[in-house]
């Protein structure tokens, strides 16, 4: 059975793809931004060779702009900031990857044999298992969901890039501060 489409409609599928062309796009050009003659990172270091806060700088070039291009989608569709730069795209979501990873301690410290395969573990002690890690990971989604410390909450790009570049053990300053003339 063959689908009608109106000409001139693009469906959803279609739009979302091309927010994630341009938020990846965005992202490449950030990185290229960093790695220039006079920035942060040279040209012609290979990326074997850059230490932790030149990765940092790359890593958060690129993390921002995509940031920015898909809280750019939210604006112009009208959608929540939070779940737009959420959606990935990926399968699993980070998001989730996370959630699961946070609750792994929990989960290994339940009354499970440990000892034994899961494979040979009959099949009411597997659904107890998958029900346990259910319920985990629900509490954990709902934690990270209703924390009033979402992304675009709380700090501004500057003050993350900060705090990242810190952790890293490189300067409290931004990619385009390097760049700042000195006054004298």
């Amino acid at each position: 059975m063959r689908t009608i489409r109106t000409v001139g409609m693009v469906s959803e599928t279609a739009l979302e793809d091309e927010w994630l062309r341009r938020a990846t796009a965005a992202a490449i050009e950030a990185a290229r931004g960093v790695i220039t003659l006079g920035g942060p990172v040279p040209p012609a270091t290979p990326v074997g060779r850059l230490n932790d806060t030149e990765l940092g700088w790359v890593l958060a070039a690129m993390l921002f702009a995509w940031i920015s291009k898909r809280a750019e989608q939210a604006a112009c569709e009208q959608l929540d900031t939070e779940q737009t730069i959420r959606m990935t795209g990926l399968d699993p979501e980070p998001w989730d990857a996370g959630c699961v990873a946070a609750i792994l301690p929990e989960l290994a410290s339940t009354s499970f044999d440990w000892s034994q395969p899961i494979t040979a573990w009959p099949k009411d002690t597997m659904v107890e298992f998958l029900l346990t890690a259910m319920r985990l990971i629900r509490k954990a989604t709902i934690a990270r969901d209703l924390s009033d410390k979402g992304i675009s909450r709380q700090s501004n790009a500057s003050v993350i890039a900060r705090q990242t570049n810190a952790a890293a053990g490189g300067p409290l300053m931004t990619p385009d501060e390097w760049n700042d003339e000195i006054g004298i």
